[in-house]
């Protein structure tokens, strides 16, 4: 087995009273988890749903602001500058396209799952499976670089190697996971979201201050750093990251936040569609106040970096001494360990990542949960089964799954920030497109889901091949040959991390084309998207589809 890439710089060793706050932090999750445990598919799946508007604003944020939010978005921009910007350019603008297209017409439609959204929409159970195969490939890749979140901040904490980390905290969270269902973990997260934002910004404003970068507001005046600072902060497209790199990572972080089930999903767990809409605006509020103070933390950690080293700016990023992926992952925590804060103090910034590590794996989880025990379990396999059988499916999924990932999380293929650009990439190739024309098109039908989908799933699943693979096979990797892609003009225009600026495209052509050329859907399927965009109010309960059954078919926009 290859040993994990350590953050040499960590002061790794045991600390009592940060250990104290991890341990008070996951205890509190499981009490939580306990308390709020289900027993039915409703709860289960969509929490019954009764959540507000600001719990499930704080639930989106938390959900959102994964490990690669709060270690790995300061550690992209820490490690590639400019190029960092896409991340956050993407991972915001995303959340307006959200707002407007997606949020109310998904909560109207009213479904458990994305795939069961797929299902019903296009009329086809190949297209459940297919996206409930998706949402299982999302779930994974991106569960990976939240569990090596875990890892690396545990190792700070109590100072054991990241692999036995990674063991215990994904040990614990799926035990939480698998007790409590989406209303335990949605309760959770509105308490994670309250422990990462306090710990990260508390750790800007006392780095910044502290250090002299900053007064009152660190989030504008790190600028004065830049300076000091690598050219790569200042000057954009160099370093290999171009502008085509650039623009094609941003757009599939935007239509990858539309096409994640984890994020979709909470649209269903809310009382109707105007707190789907407010909940979005919460969410993005909550999201903005950590995304706007990571490049200054980024920028803090890594002139404290070059200052503990005595490196220069440019050596930070080439030479003996330069700052490692894994150190860069945990760059929040570096910062105010080089700043020679109290320990207990860089402990509570610590435990803010593993609560954000922790909140995101929590969603993704129960997604992949639902795609499994229901969307192909129950709907596919048994459509008699019991929900006590769901939710015993539904657990063992998340026992399963957690598994796989602590495995792969030993040695991952790339920066937390990357592995979970992965999963927004597919999400934006296979998903994003069916959610949107299913949507905002009625003719859309079974048989441009099914090619579209298709499409791009090879797609996303060739360029993983092309690039990513090549460093663990080592057939791969002699073909690679140093360029480290089977095909290197294939991997410059579709890369992983942002395959779908082609690739979404690429769908929607697919999908219009192959509708257009096939019979139409059913005029009842029709209705049911019509009643996505109806002015009439809906009650808790009820979906699309319940309105046109017990109407007779009309609608109010049918008017």
């Amino acid at each position: 087995m290859t040993v994990p890439l350590q953050a040499e710089a960590l002061d790794i060793s045991f600390k009592l009273v940060p250990a104290i706050i991890v341990f008070l932090m996951m205890a509190s999750f499981l009490v939580i988890g306990y308390v709020f445990k289900v027993a039915d598919a409703e709860g289960m799946w969509v929490a019954g749903r009764g959540i507000g508007n600001i719990e499930n604003g704080m639930a989106i944020g938390a959900n959102w602001m994964s490990a690669a939010s709060y270690l790995g978005l300061a550690g992209l921009v820490a490690l590639s500058g400019f190029y960092g910007l896409a991340f956050i350019v993407g991972w915001t603008t995303g959340y307006f396209v959200l707002l407007i297209f997606l949020a109310a017409q998904m909560r109207r439609f009213g479904k458990y799952t994305a795939p069961d959204f797929v299902a019903d929409r296009f009329n086809s159970p190949m297209a459940r499976a297919l996206a409930a195969f998706t949402t299982l490939l999302i779930a994974y890749v991106y569960s990976v670089g939240q569990a090596r979140g875990m890892g690396l901040v545990g190792q700070y904490v109590f100072g054991l190697d990241i692999i036995p980390m990674i063991v215990v905290m994904m040990t614990i969270t799926v035990g939480y996971l698998a007790l409590s269902g989406m209303l335990g973990a949605t309760k959770n997260m509105a308490v994670q979201y309250v422990i990462l934002i306090v710990a990260f910004l508390a750790g800007v404003y006392v780095v910044g201050f502290s250090q002299g970068y900053s007064t009152i507001l660190p989030q504008i005046e790190y600028g004065a750093l830049f300076s000091e600072l690598s050219r790569q902060f200042s000057e954009p497209f160099i370093g290999g990251n171009g502008y085509y790199l650039w623009v094609a990572t941003a757009f599939s972080l935007i239509v990858g936040t539309c096409g994640l089930p984890h994020v979709l999903v909470r649209f269903y767990t809310v009382k109707n569609e105007r707190t789907a809409r407010w909940s979005t605006v919460s969410g993005l509020f909550f999201i903005m106040l950590l995304y706007w103070a990571a490049p200054a933390m980024a920028a803090f950690g890594v002139d404290l970096f070059a200052a503990v080293n005595n490196l220069s700016p440019e050596a930070v990023y080439s030479g003996q001494q330069a700052m490692s992926g894994a150190e860069g992952d945990v760059i929040v925590v570096l910062a105010a360990q080089f700043a020679s804060l109290p320990r207990w103090f860089v402990g509570l910034v610590a435990a803010g990542g593993m609560a954000a590590a922790i909140a995101t794996t929590a969603g993704l989880f129960i997604t992949a949960s639902s795609a499994v025990a229901h969307d192909i379990y129950s709907e596919l396999i048994n459509p008699d089964a019991t929900q006590r059988q769901q939710v015993l499916i539904g657990r063992a999924t998340i026992i399963g799954i957690g598994a796989l990932v602590t495995v792969t999380a030993f040695n991952p293929p790339a920066l937390i920030g990357e592995l979970v650009a992965y999963a927004f990439s597919l999400a934006g190739v296979v998903l994003f497109p069916m959610f949107f024309l299913g949507l905002w098109w009625e003719n859309t039908n079974r048989q441009g889901a099914l090619a579209g989908m298709s499409v791009g799933l090879l797609l996303w699943i060739t360029s993983i091949i092309n690039s990513v693979l090549p460093a663990y096979i080592g057939a791969l990797g002699a073909a690679a040959g140093e360029s480290g892609a089977l095909v290197p003009i294939y991997a410059q225009y579709v890369p992983p991390i942002g395959a779908a600026l082609v690739g979404t495209p690429l769908v929607f052509i697919v999908t219009i084309a192959v509708s257009l050329v096939t019979p139409e859907p059913p005029l009842e399927t029709k209705k049911m998207v019509r009643q996505c965009h109806s002015p009439e109010p809906m009650g808790q309960q009820q979906t699309a589809e319940d309105i046109v059954s017990n109407s007779g078919g009309d609608t109010p926009a049918d008017d």
